[in-house]
């Protein structure tokens, strides 16, 4: 949308969103009804499944039985663990009944014609702490339900069914409804839970052609293809036939022969939140060849990096000490039937013992953290374990609680810097931070507040002014991991052209996750500041930083390219465009391809897919906001309004969504010359947004041309009990008291921006009135 314009004021500003759109694994999925996916085709070197069985038979027989084996099965009387002998289920207006006809499994339920049908079950989906199961649909699709059995015994509340979202009802349309997309196997799901996957899906009739090798996740899964293995191993070895560098066996990946950071890159395209970059799961090869990691955004971390939303163990593993120690999954985890080593402190003291430490971490001190003189707990209870300390768990999917990776020291005395939950006060309920923080230093003695990330990424989240400098230091500090430094890099893109000198740096970064980051940081900076650093990215060894590179100069006219590259660069860009095609399938990655399109000035295409992403979810506020930015800037106001107020008008849409729709109906409306309907707007946005700089900003400006100078006035001072740096607020007060000719109030703004924003230019214009 147009920037709108208040006369004789400041400018009002729109609110600018990015999404990055995370693939993730889900309650939620792949062929017409009752035809199962098919088996690859294109065999790429894979073997058949059995085929390690007669060597490798200790190491299949761990595998029966873990996760990775009961990830996906055929819906069998051995394999279904729910009870479907009749029993009807119901919640919030939901019912179910569970049934079996033969040796088939049936669920009758509402379908999505809104009316109750029988649904067979073609497969079972996992197996503990609960197990869903998936229904075949036209095009494709496999749906999962969203009533899963809990399997955990029945003295643990297991053995019955429930609903994933207890107390709710979806309507049919609604993306949440057990057929609606965001239940979708093939989109949503199942290039964790099978081995190599092809998802095959089809953006124009939005159809999908699924494949698998095996349907569970298998040795091929981890190892790689694993024919040239079995030739080797059978005598059968060509000259032709791939090797393993060094081995000679064929076998594409021994887990063995890694460092800790290459085996975690191999669980990491599963075991993360990541946007897949349309290649399928590549074992053997780099995470940023296969998929983007997500970082620490509010949505999905607390600011100190402590695990939010569900983010599997990938990212908040990286940020711990153990990984950048040495520390693989298989240290803790069994490879084969993915269950931990042992049991209870003695995983820990593995390492963490009174005997000399082990040989691979030299620097780790031999003492007795198996005491109570270090955990301050009594031995036996659940105080006294290492992992309800370091590795606090929360709950997902209702039954399935999950620990924090980061394994870091409980910090109840940083909560007043970073909003961050404590694993102390998780436990004592009812007491607070400040109170753990006083035993704690009450046991170790006063210790300085933590001086890391945490805090500038919660002063950014608040939208202070000051977040600049913090930013620059943690993107700088090499010690930080590269998760949390490409975090400081995509805040940091966030504070718009002030950025360009250090994300310039942070694309020639070591780490490839920074280099990504910054090269999208770029998207919206002047074209002349951005194919300079750029346009070496194109041919960049990680895949996911040429795409972001590529992304970033779409909109870059052809002619500005330098000769001798644009053929790489149009190759380059013919090839991510054919990938965001192959992941349109979610309303994430239709938005991603829409984007493109805008940026590349198909504008009529581009607002076609923006609308398919809406017609996929509705309540996908990104796709709405940028559909309506695009209406508007085409000369439709008129289409932009009615978008903006069906988008207002929808039920459970998210607070923070209806308060940015509610803010973008009160810019187009000033824009309009409808000031009284956009102050009531503008109300309903802060209403929505309490903590919005961006929204007091322009309310008080919306006041101001109200004619009612006082309440603009306190709106922008309470905008800066909020966020006390914001030099947009300074200035928009320095402006309204000078105007009312109230000088000594503007003067005292004008030297708090002087303070906190030195180099703003508009201070060369208020000048003038300091003297």
């Amino acid at each position: 949308m147009r920037d709108a314009w208040i006369s004789g004021l400041p400018r009002m500003r729109c609110i600018g969103l990015m999404l990055l759109v995370i693939a993730c694994a889900c309650a939620g999925i792949a062929q017409g009804a009752g035809q199962p996916p098919a088996l690859a085709t294109a065999r790429e070197g894979y073997a058949d499944a059995g085929s390690c069985l007669g060597c490798h038979s200790a190491q299949a027989n761990a595998w029966k039985d873990s996760d990775h084996a009961w990830a996906m099965r055929d819906a069998t009387p051995d394999n279904v663990l729910g009870r479907f002998d009749g029993t009807l289920f119901e919640d919030a207006g939901v019912k179910a009944r569970f049934f079996r006809k033969g040796q088939d499994f049936f669920v009758n339920l509402e379908g999505e014609d809104g009316q109750p049908a029988d649904f067979p079950i073609r497969y079972t989906f996992g197996h503990y702490p609960l197990q869903q199961y998936l229904v075949g649909f036209p095009r494709g699709r496999l749906q999962a339900l969203t009533l899963a059995w809990d399997s955990r015994p029945r003295e643990e509340g297991g053995q019955r069914w429930f609903s994933l979202y207890p107390g709710q009802r979806f309507a049919p349309d609604d993306p949440l409804h057990w057929t609606g997309r965001y239940q979708n196997w093939n989109a949503m799901c199942a290039d964790c839970h099978s081995t190599r996957l092809l998802k095959g899906y089809d953006d124009r009739d939005d159809s999908f052609a699924t494949t698998w090798q095996e349907k569970n996740v298998g040795c091929q899964g981890c190892h790689g293809p694993g024919q040239a293995h079995v030739d080797w191993a059978r005598g059968k070895v060509s000259s032709e036939a791939p090797r393993a560098a060094g081995e000679g066996n064929g076998l594409q990946v021994d887990l063995r022969s890694m460092n800790n950071r290459q085996q975690v890159e191999q669980c990491a395209f599963c075991h993360s939140r990541r946007q897949t970059l349309g290649v399928g799961q590549l074992p053997g090869h780099p995470q940023l060849d296969q998929s983007l990691p997500a970082i620490l955004s509010e949505d999905m971390y607390h600011a100190d990096g402590q695990i939010k939303g569900e983010v599997y163990e990938f990212g908040s593993f990286t940020q711990s000490r153990m990984y950048a120690a040495g520390v693989a999954c298989t240290d803790c985890h069994d490879a084969h039937t993915t269950k931990l080593r042992m049991q209870g402190n003695g995983l820990c003291l593995q390492c963490h013992n009174t005997q000399p430490p082990l040989d691979r971490f030299p620097a780790l001190k031999a003492r007795d953290y198996d005491s109570e003189s270090h955990h301050r707990h009594l031995a036996g209870t659940a105080g006294a374990q290492c992992v309800n300390c370091h590795m606090p768990q929360t709950t997902y999917m209702q039954v399935d609680p999950r620990r924090d990776h980061s394994i870091r020291i409980p910090r109840p005395d940083a909560a007043p810097d970073t909003a961050s939950p404590d694993a102390c006060t998780r436990c004592h309920q009812d007491k607070s931070p400040a109170w753990a923080a006083e035993a704690i230093e009450g046991w170790f003695g006063p210790r300085p507040r933590p001086a890391g990330f945490a805090a500038a990424f919660q002063a950014s989240r608040r939208g202070e002014g000051s977040a600049l400098g913090p930013l620059v230091q943690v993107i700088d500090d090499k010690s930080n991991p590269a998760i949390v430094r490409a975090t400081g890099v995509e805040r940091l893109a966030a504070l718009g052209p002030v950025a360009v000198p250090e994300l310039s740096r942070a694309v020639r970064d070591e780490s490839a996750l920074v280099r990504a980051y910054a090269a999208s940081g770029f998207i919206g900076m002047p074209a002349q500041e951005r194919v300079k650093p750029l346009l070496p990215l194109i041919e960049d060894p990680a895949l996911a930083v040429r795409d972001q590179a590529v992304r970033a100069l779409a909109d870059v006219p052809i002619e500005r390219i330098p000769e001798a590259r644009r053929d790489r660069f149009s190759a380059a860009l013919a090839d991510y465009e054919r990938r965001l095609r192959s992941n349109a399938d979610l309303p994430g990655g239709r938005f991603e391809l829409a984007e493109l399109l805008a940026r590349q000035g198909n504008a009529d295409v581009a607002m076609e897919e923006y609308r398919r992403a809406l017609t996929l979810d509705p309540y996908f506020s990104p796709a709405r906001i940028n559909l309506v930015t695009l209406a508007n800037s085409l000369g439709h106001p008129d289409q932009a309004e009615r978008l903006l107020r069906e988008g207002v008008d929808l039920g459970k849409m998210p607070t923070t969504d209806q308060g940015n729709l509610a803010y973008m109906l009160a810019l187009l409306l000033v824009e309009n010359g409808q000031e009284a309907e956009a102050l009531v707007w503008m109300d309903k946005a802060l209403a929505a947004i309490p903590g919005s700089s961006r929204i007091r900003y322009n309310d008080g400006l919306l006041l101001a041309r109200l004619q009612r100078h006082d309440e603009a006035v306190k709106v922008l001072r309470d905008g800066l009990e909020i966020s006390p740096d914001d030099p947009d607020l300074l200035y928009a007060l320095i402006y309204l008291h000078t105007k009312q000719g109230e000088r000594a109030e503007a003067q005292a703004y004008l030297g708090r921006m002087r303070r906190v924003a030195p180099g703003d230019p508009r201070l060369q214009a208020l000048e003038r009135y300091g003297r």
